[in-house]
């Protein structure tokens, strides 16, 4: 089966109103904004640390801060995502992305073929899930979900497959627990992700391409290199449902309003009370990542309460003007509060 967000989105209409004459849509940033806030999709090299890839970028950039979504082992290689300055904001969509691996799994014995693809059926779903003792957390058991698990070739112990998986889903476990449900036991040989959120291998540039690029710009001006290794924080987002929100709606929210139903444009139909939802302008711009508080439709058929409880705010302050209303001053504490348009 397919990855959840992928596939045609559907959107319910709450209201309409013209783009205002605020903003700018992402693929019209200049560099230096970019270099505030945007995303690098590392072709991450076997051998180093994912934590000493990024300290490496952070140099190499001469960035102030820089972070990375989704640990990669050591000996493992492809997609690592990895959050430039303000874009460390929006990591933590991505730490929930589910993930596409291709990798090579070794047989501990010799196994028929039909067998091995009879077994590797049996494991997409839902199961059960320790981490393995060389982890970074605690070791109870967890379910997790193998959206679809593809056997390309097997070529006498070594089994060449492609898994996409939800976050959190250990590959080497994965093996491990099919070479014990094969009776021949088996460990992970080789692993590259090819897929993370939104983001594919064929995105991703290497660390050599990032230096080129950097100098190319910073020595001659050339932006279509830089361009490419720096992309837009809304692209970290792609996987997430969406909930768009009028322009006078922005301003309260970057300032840490909870999403007020009547600030609301439009709603992807599938959202559920609880997830997580991106915000965004009528632009395409990210405002902030938050928990949605009703499903979708009651989004759109309530008159009043908040929709949705701002998590992490993501566009700067001052983007978009204060255009909320005051209401006059409660006798009783002598209090203001601002109601989003």
């Amino acid at each position: 089966m397919p990855f959840p967000w992928e596939g045609p989105k559907k959107f319910l209409i709450r209201a309409r109103e013209p783009e205002g004459p605020w903003g700018k849509r992402p693929e019209e940033r200049s560099v230096e904004e970019l270099f505030k806030a945007s995303m690098i999709v590392l072709d991450k090299p076997a051998g180093p640390t994912s934590h000493e890839v990024v300290a490496w970028v952070r140099k190499l950039l001469n960035l102030r801060k820089a972070g990375h979504a989704g640990t990669l082992d050591p000996r493992a290689t492809g997609v690592l995502p990895i959050g430039v300055n303000s874009g460390t904001k929006v990591l933590q969509a991505l730490i929930l992305a589910g993930k596409e691996y291709v990798g090579i799994m070794h047989l501990h014995g010799d196994v028929p073929e039909e067998r091995i693809r009879e077994i590797a059926r049996e494991f997409v779903g839902d199961l059960y899930q320790r981490p393995p003792v060389k982890s970074a957390v605690k070791r109870r058991l967890r379910i997790r979900t193998v959206y679809y698990l593809d056997i390309i070739e097997v070529d006498g112990r070594d089994v060449v497959f492609r898994a996409g998986t939800s976050a959190g889903t250990y590959i080497r476990k994965l093996c491990h627990d099919m070479g014990l449900a094969l009776g021949v036991g088996a460990h992970m040989a080789e692993l590259r992700r090819t897929k993370v959120g939104g983001y594919t291998e064929d995105r991703a540039v290497t660390l050599q391409e990032v230096v080129d690029a950097y100098h190319f710009w910073k020595e001659n001006g050339m932006e279509e290199p830089i361009r490419r290794v720096l992309l837009p924080v809304e692209t970290a987002v792609v996987h997430l449902p969406k909930i768009i929100i009028r322009d006078s709606a922005v301003a309260a929210v970057t300032h840490g309003a909870n999403l007020a139903v009547p600030g609301i444009l439009e709603v992807q139909a599938d959202i559920r009370a609880g997830d997580m939802v991106a915000l965004m302008t009528k632009k395409g711009e990210l405002v902030a990542l938050a928990k949605a508080l009703m499903d979708a439709e009651q989004m759109v058929e309530e008159e009043r309460g908040y929709a949705a409880d701002v998590e992490r705010v993501i566009m700067e302050q001052g983007v978009y003007p204060p255009m909320w209303k005051k209401k006059p001053k409660a006798s009783e504490s002598g209090s203001e509060r601002a109601e989003q348009m």
